[in-house]
């Protein structure tokens, strides 16, 4: 009997290893069925990331041998316009749902009879072109903040875009206008060209070369442009709506 016992016990303990041999295999190859899902998961998530992020081409105008304004202090547009559009880059880097690129990120000259400008936002199929300028009059008293679009289409993001820079300068109010500008005409997206002021008026000048100015407008500039992406999305949702 003890002896029946010993080897029904034997018995037991070799079927249990037997079954474990068997089971341990498919876990296995469960658990590493369930990570290749996974990361394929994340890996389909963080290509719908960048394919669904909202792009924004940033434009510092002239570049190079192409000065842009002479200002009052007798520096060039170009050096102004570079140094506001990095600080506009640098807070939508911060934003997550954006993507954000450059027509030129140095003292670059770019041709206007190549039409790169738009044609780099239109290759990057972008959602907004923001162009950055420095304005310039004969008169040295003249001031203000003014905005130019030229598609139907642009007109509320030009809107939008001159109220938040013209709260960040205090200059006077100039308002939008609809201009025939390579820049904005050529653009498939909705585009703005934004005058931040006169570098040609003395104190305005000197206001626009600081540091605190150019960073009240960069954040303003990206006020804007969120603005215009939440109504364009709530734009978007009511016309799948209805």
């Amino acid at each position: 009997m003890v002896f029946q016992r010993k080897n029904w016990r034997n018995h037991r303990t070799r079927n249990m290893l037997v079954v474990t041999l068997l089971i341990f295999p498919i876990l296995i190859l469960s658990a590493c069925s369930g990570n290749s899902n996974n990361n394929a998961k994340d890996s389909s998530n963080n290509s719908k990331n960048k394919n669904t992020a909202f792009k924004v081409v940033i434009d510092p105008g002239h570049g190079g041998e192409d000065n842009g304004a002479t200002g009052a202090s007798g520096q060039y547009e170009k050096s102004f316009t570079l140094s506001l559009s990095k600080k506009v880059k640098k807070l939508l880097e911060q934003e997550s749902e954006m993507e954000v690129f450059m027509t030129r990120t140095d003292d670059s000259f770019i041709s206007q009879e190549s039409r790169y400008r738009p044609k780099y936002a239109n290759k990057l199929n972008a959602d907004v072109f923001v162009s950055i300028h420095g304005n310039t009059f004969s008169n040295p008293s003249v001031s203000g903040t003014e905005t130019f679009y030229y598609h139907n289409n642009s007109r509320q993001f030009a809107q939008i875009l001159q109220k938040h820079v013209v709260e960040s300068t205090g200059f006077r109010d100039r308002g939008i206008k609809k201009k025939d500008l390579f820049v904005v005409r050529d653009t498939e997206m909705p585009a703005a060209l934004i005058e931040v002021g006169y570098l040609t008026n003395p104190a305005d000048e000197s206001e626009m070369r600081t540091d605190d100015l150019q960073s009240r407008v960069a954040a303003s500039i990206v006020e804007g442009i969120k603005e215009y992406k939440e109504q364009s999305d709530e734009q978007g949702f009511l016309n799948g709506v209805f």
